[in-house]
């Protein structure tokens, strides 16, 4: 229904933490459920999931309605959050669509009276009523009516609490996983990041700038600037090509399926040259052709939406997300080959 905006470092930190809260919350039964669906909001304004938030607060106060019923964007968000159900019309025999309206305080405190007035309809004299005006159950005659309607109203109402304590469960738990995940993987790129970067500006001091470019680049919501956030990728890589295997006029024979290629080594063909350069201090067949592998898949997409752009087309990247890519394969590749440098590769 609305756009998600990507929550700052800071508020996925404390998003974290607070699901870790409310899901020992919720399993150790520490709180009323309606605190809970309150804490649930704030973990959803954290994260900037503006409907799971509106559901919160109405899952606190209520689904509103008036004579009319309810408004369309009021019903939307009730089916989002498992609340409509069927009902058979006494009169037409129609089945129709309902949402049931109670705020989760409602819910946990019929369940909580229910024995009290199941007590109190022991006295014939004493009518008491479904407090739920959509609730259509059979009805005995006579004297069992009164405590027949609680028992099928407690009942449904708890049945109902435990479908919101499951909705509540079900998207904070998800929530944690995807923020513990998320966590691992900052951390992983974090520590490649940390070693490149202390990496390169010693061996390749002219490509500190064009990282930075690459990530200012990736900051923009326009998608020219990451279109030049991939071609900032290709010229990093030129860059440690120039570096660790300058140009040769000399082209390399190599052997492939039993067969002679040749693999030129010039100016343009840095992808080779970097290929010529792991091949020449990697005693693993392995790691060689994993590097291979990649380099050859990246080299051949940004060379294309380098060539695409040389014609007036920035097309040929279409996302933020794409552009990501591409920067942390380079940044994955530039950490494999600077290893061979300090004679530690991955």
């Amino acid at each position: 229904m609305s756009e998600i905006i990507p929550p700052s470092t800071k508020a996925l930190e404390e998003a974290l933490s607070l699901s870790s809260e409310i899901l020992r919350n919720i399993e150790l039964s520490k709180l009323p459920l309606a605190n809970i669906a309150l804490k649930t909001s704030r973990l959803a304004r954290l994260l900037n999931e503006h409907d799971i938030q509106r559901i919160m607060e109405l899952e606190v106060m209520g689904y509103p309605s008036t004579t009319g019923g309810v408004t369309p964007d009021v019903w939307q968000l009730a089916v989002m959050a498992g609340r409509r159900y069927e009902q058979e019309d006494s009169i037409t025999n129609e089945t129709k669509e309902y949402i049931y309206l109670e705020s989760i305080e409602a819910l946990e405190h019929e369940v909580k009276m229910a024995p009290v007035a199941l007590d109190a309809a022991r006295d014939p004299n004493i009518s008491i009523s479904s407090s739920n005006p959509y609730q259509s159950v059979p009805v005995p005659q006579g004297h069992g009516i009164e405590r027949h309607i609680i028992k099928a109203s407690a009942a449904t109402a708890s049945k109902r609490l435990s479908e919101r304590r499951a909705l509540i469960y079900g998207y904070v738990l998800r929530k944690h996983y995807e923020l513990k995940f998320s966590g691992i993987a900052d951390d992983v790129f974090s520590r490649i990041r940390e070693r490149v970067d202390s990496a390169i500006g010693k061996t390749v001091p002219t490509a500190v700038k064009k990282i930075a470019a690459v990530y200012d680049n990736l900051k923009s919501e326009n998608a020219e600037d990451w279109a030049n956030a991939v071609h900032g990728c290709r010229r990093i890589l030129q860059d440690l090509a120039d570096a660790v295997f300058p140009p040769q006029e000399e082209d390399r024979i190599v052997y492939f399926g039993g067969k002679q290629k040749k693999v030129k080594l010039g100016k343009d063909n840095y992808i080779n040259r970097i290929m010529a350069f792991v091949d020449d201090h990697s005693s693993s067949g392995r790691f060689n052709d994993i590097v291979g592998s990649n380099l050859s898949f990246l080299g051949d997409r940004l060379d294309a939406a380098f060539q695409a752009a040389q014609k007036g087309s920035h097309d040929i990247i279409i996302s933020r997300e794409e552009a990501d890519r591409y920067v942390v394969y380079t940044y994955l590749i530039v950490g494999d080959v600077l290893s061979l440098l300090e004679g530690d590769s991955i």
